[in-house]
């Protein structure tokens, strides 16, 4: 019998976390297939899911596996290389197509890019991320949660979602 889809260091969150970290892994619609976007959607599956084809956490962008739908986000030129600075140009040319997407898509790619930027277990992977949620952030000219404001917020309790929600959107 094979376990959860999700890997392990997720079942500790919140619901609502969890549930924000599904809702992003999804592309956007009537982006073409090779579009940056998916590229950096590939390393944010590797960060979350087990790799179905492969049975296994495929734990870096470049690493061999996972057919398109976590696949590498790039060819490695070296195997012992830091894969941060190919993520960065990745992220910086999704920047820059951001006027192609759909708004509703980078809200959810943002806030689970700020997820796995507060929880994610790997020290280097966590870091990228919360690097990357800042620039996310920055670029709508705004300023970034903490992760105390972003658990108060994504923390199963009504109340504190409530907090820092409009008016307008309950019902």
């Amino acid at each position: 019998m094979k376990g959860p889809v999700t890997q392990e260091w997720i079942h500790g969150l919140p619901f609502m976390q969890q549930t924000v970290l599904l809702t992003a892994i999804r592309g956007p619609d009537g982006i073409a297939k090779y579009h940056e976007t998916k590229f950096l959607l590939r390393w944010l599956r590797r960060c979350l899911l087990v790799s179905a084809l492969d049975g296994k956490v495929l734990s870096t962008p470049y690493a061999f596996g996972g057919g398109s739908f976590t696949g590498p986000s790039y060819e490695p030129s070296t195997l012992d290389h830091d894969w941060r600075p190919m993520m960065d140009a990745v992220v910086d040319r999704y920047l820059q197509s951001l006027d192609e997407l759909p708004h509703h898509f980078q809200m959810h790619f943002m806030h689970a890019a700020e997820i796995l930027g507060y929880k994610h277990p790997d020290i280097p992977t966590r870091v990228w991320w919360q690097k990357t949620y800042v620039r996310l952030v920055h670029d709508m000219h705004l300023w970034p949660e903490t992760e105390l404001e972003m658990d108060r917020r994504l923390g199963d309790d009504r109340d504190g979602w409530l907090a820092r929600n409009d008016a307008a959107t309950v019902s």
